[in-house]
């Protein structure tokens, strides 16, 4: 039998570095008022060549919204399911660690979405229904690419058969890149905006596995055996996948 491999730490961590200085340079680089009402951006030149040519697409911004609605949804439901499992075992560990997992990261991109709701790095290149609103980092991207990703690896603890596994996990993929793709097109956020939105996903996302493992360890020794069985099959898909 195959065993399992520590998670590697050092991937959320450089994801997790790189959106930092990213989100600095975007601050501090080429900032110029382009914006409405005169609002400034970094990397002006950048992003006003590209809301130049894109504009506004209500079509992909409406397929955008549906997108993150789907994958707010399957949050909901992947909290819902352990909210049921722990009730039923009147025990957090009875949430199953998968889950937990998926909650703690959902948390972290909650905490995310609040920090960004206060820290206005810029605001959206058009004015919707609310006047000037935050657009750093794209909120619908990096909300639908940390859900979408996690869940990508987390059914891979769900799901036994290998290609049905791999299968659910593409669609997923699918899914975030074409959130990324749709809400680049609609023009409501800079270019840089929806850069930031798919780092921040992809860190948080990848913080999922390093979790789940640590989480493992806190099992009794004969839950934990079954656990590194099944974390070390989600290697091997995880393999395959890509």
């Amino acid at each position: 039998m195959k065993k399992s491999r520590k998670p590697d730490y050092r991937k959320p961590l450089i994801l997790l570095g790189i959106f930092l200085v990213y989100t600095i340079l975007v601050a501090s680089v080429d900032v110029q008022p382009i914006g409405p009402e005169g609002s400034s951006v970094g990397f002006a030149a950048v992003n006003g060549f590209f809301h130049k040519a894109l504009g506004f697409n209500a079509i992909f911004y409406t397929l955008s919204k549906l997108i993150g609605y789907g994958a707010i949804l399957l949050g909901l439901a992947n909290a819902a399911w352990g909210i049921r499992n722990l009730i039923a075992g009147r025990s957090l560990k009875k949430a199953g660690n998968d889950i937990l997992a998926a909650g703690c990261v959902y948390v972290l991109m909650a905490a995310a979405y609040a920090l960004f709701e206060v820290v206005i790095i810029n605001y959206r290149p058009v004015i919707l229904d609310e006047g000037l609103e935050a657009s750093y980092p794209s909120s619908h991207t990096f909300l639908a690419v940390t859900i979408l990703t996690a869940a990508a690896f987390q059914l891979r603890f769900r799901i036994r058969d290998r290609q049905r596994r791999a299968l659910i996990a593409r669609i997923l993929y699918v899914l975030a890149g074409l959130m990324v793709l749709c809400r680049f097109l609609s023009g409501v956020h800079w270019f840089t905006d929806i850069l930031g939105g798919l780092l921040l996903g992809l860190a948080l996302a990848s913080l999922y596995l390093p979790i789940k493992y640590r989480l493992d360890l806190l099992l009794p020794p004969e839950r934990r055996k079954r656990a590194k069985t099944r974390q070390a099959a989600a290697e091997d898909g995880q393999q395959e996948e890509a």
